[in-house]
């Protein structure tokens, strides 16, 4: 529960420290006494948005500081805990506001981001305000709060789970549906193209190739003319003749010399072994240049016809060849397109099922819970002066999605025989505030233990409805701690813990102060509310007997 709160410099307040209690707390004081500023402040810590300027005019930051007292397992202190932030059972939230509109918040003394302290006071608090009942009328909102009185998470996360898995399975249908379409539209290309290339089946590397033989075929006559005047100069007729010559000549005079033309002889063994070589590479040679001329004719073919497939295809001639895997794979997949959509259109079928089997099943739960929190709503009317007022909760069927396919609508009638309509067109501000307050308690688990703020949940009613109003806030406030914001002594009657907001005007400026009042002071306070400004001894009997009675 909400165990101190601390003001500084927040509006037109300097300084507050307010200490609350369990079960009923109630803020009274006349309308501009700065009820809202405390809201507002107490807002400020929580991180909800509000107001833009908080900061009391001359001061440098505004300051606000709330203390929780929680139980063992609260989901608040889960939060705390995965954020590193535990500090016993106390959750302690403090919120500063510069005067340049800077914010900084800290959770137990750490500092944290804003999105971290709105998710824990998300579970420590909730407000009812003046226009909450905004939200009771928008019927966008009530699958939402009948889904709450569900209170069956699992079965929304199957039914979510459905749907994602049918939005998926429809997507991959839609992918391979339009890859299969994309391909139909160029699937005479594709097969002209394919053909073309499989018959011609270029290799890597192949176009050098070509090139090169031409270039060489190209040039063989000029080069087999220069050769064999080249074989000629070293044949026989040539060097190796004259060569060989004097190797004889030499040869038939060494015996004479004594060893003098042993190098000499060596050295022309030696040349005309290299020349008989050389030769042997020339005559090689010549023979490679010997071609059929038809042979020039079918490499420059080849060869032109690879690079006019490159030219045709904007590709490197050695890329022909991937260029055929990757058209030939498209063909591949063009012809097995068909069974690949098939098995995406039996998947869509069987995740259409499965959602409708989640969505049906989500459907009659949801009917069960209408029908019981339209018995829960009638019991909780019957004590709020209601008795002949119909509650229901009326389902029909709308375009699926996540949450299935039920739009919910909360429908009234307040007087007998007369049909049931919206609550926007039905109900009275005072039957509103009822409505609500009914829906709020039906709404709630034991598991719920957030204290609960009502802004003026009362206001449209007086008398006996308003003291039957106060009676259910106190049945309420004795599972969990109530803060009430109010204008009627009935209600105010009922507080366990009473606190008067005033407004102190000086010369100089204006302040909000709140005062913590004794039994003595709540008699008189609610005389006030009864009598207006003077306080009637009629009053405060009045007011004594009200404060009797809630016991």
């Amino acid at each position: 529960m909400l165990k101190h709160l601390t003001i500084r410099d927040m509006l037109i307040i300097d300084r507050l420290e307010l200490e609350f209690s369990s079960g009923l707390n109630v803020l009274t004081g006349e309308t501009g006494a700065g009820k809202s500023i405390l809201l507002d402040s107490l807002g400020f810590v929580l991180g909800w948005r509000g107001r833009a300027e908080l900061v009391r005019q001359g001061a440098e930051q505004g300051e606000v500081s709330a203390v929780f007292e929680l139980p063992t397992g609260h989901p608040a202190l889960k939060v705390v805990e995965e954020a590193g932030l535990q500090d016993g059972r106390a959750v302690i939230l403090r919120r500063v506001n510069s005067k340049d509109g800077r914010k900084m918040a800290w959770i137990n003394d750490r500092r944290v981001s804003g999105d971290l302290l709105r998710l824990i006071s998300s579970r420590l608090l909730e407000l009812h305000g003046q226009h909450d009942d905004r939200g009771l009328l928008d019927s966008k909102g009530h699958r939402v709060l009948l889904d709450q009185f569900v209170g069956q998470e699992e079965i929304f996360e199957v039914t979510r789970l459905a749907w994602r898995s049918l939005a998926q399975t429809k997507a991959d249908l839609k992918r391979e549906f339009d890859a299969l379409s994309a391909l139909k539209d160029e699937e005479e290309f594709l097969r002209y193209a394919v053909e073309e290339l499989v018959q011609l089946g270029p290799e890597v590397g192949e176009e050098a190739k070509l090139d090169s033989r031409r270039r060489l075929m190209q040039a063989s006559e000029k080069l087999k003319f220069d050769i064999a005047k080249a074989s000629q100069a070293i044949g026989r007729e040539g060097a190796e003749g004259m060569l060989s010559d004097a190797l004889r000549w030499l040869e038939d005079a060494v015996g004479e010399l004594d060893g003098k033309l042993d190098g000499a002889l060596e050295a022309l063994s030696s040349s005309l072994s290299c020349l008989y070589d050389a030769a042997a590479e020339i005559e090689n040679c010549l023979d490679d240049l010997e071609f059929n001329p038809q042979e020039l004719e079918i490499t420059e073919e080849r060869l032109f016809a690879i690079r006019a497939l490159a030219r045709k295809h904007q590709v490197l001639p050695d890329d022909l060849v991937d260029l055929t895997a990757r058209l030939s794979q498209k063909l591949v997949s063009l012809d097995s397109g068909e069974v690949a959509v098939s098995e995406k259109e039996m998947a869509v079928r069987i995740a259409k099922e499965v959602f409708k089997g989640a969505a049906q099943e989500l459907s009659a739960t949801r009917q069960t819970a209408a029908q019981a929190l339209d018995l829960s709503m009638a019991k909780e009317l019957l004590p709020l002066k209601m008795d002949r007022a119909v509650f229901k909760t009326d389902l029909s069927k709308i375009e699926a999605g996540p949450e299935g396919w039920d739009m919910v609508q909360f429908l009234v009638s307040t007087n007998p025989g007369t049909p049931a309509g919206p609550l926007a067109k039905i109900a009275s501000g005072g039957e509103l505030s009822r409505f609500l307050l009914a829906l709020k308690v039906c709404l709630r688990t034991p598991a719920d233990t957030r204290t609960v703020i009502f802004d003026e949940i009362d206001r449209g009613v007086g008398g006996a409805t308003a003291n039957a109003v106060g009676r259910r806030l106190s049945s309420l406030a004795e599972t969990v701690q109530v803060l009430v914001v109010t204008h009627s002594p009935q209600v105010a009657a009922f507080a366990r813990k009473h606190f008067k907001v005033r407004k102190i005007q000086s010369e100089n400026e204006t302040l909000t102060d709140v005062e913590d009042l004794d039994k003595t002071a709540s008699i008189e306070e609610v005389a006030r509310m009864i009598s207006g400004d003077t306080v009637t001894k009629e009053a405060r009997a009045a007011a004594e007997a009200l404060i009797a009675k809630k016991a």
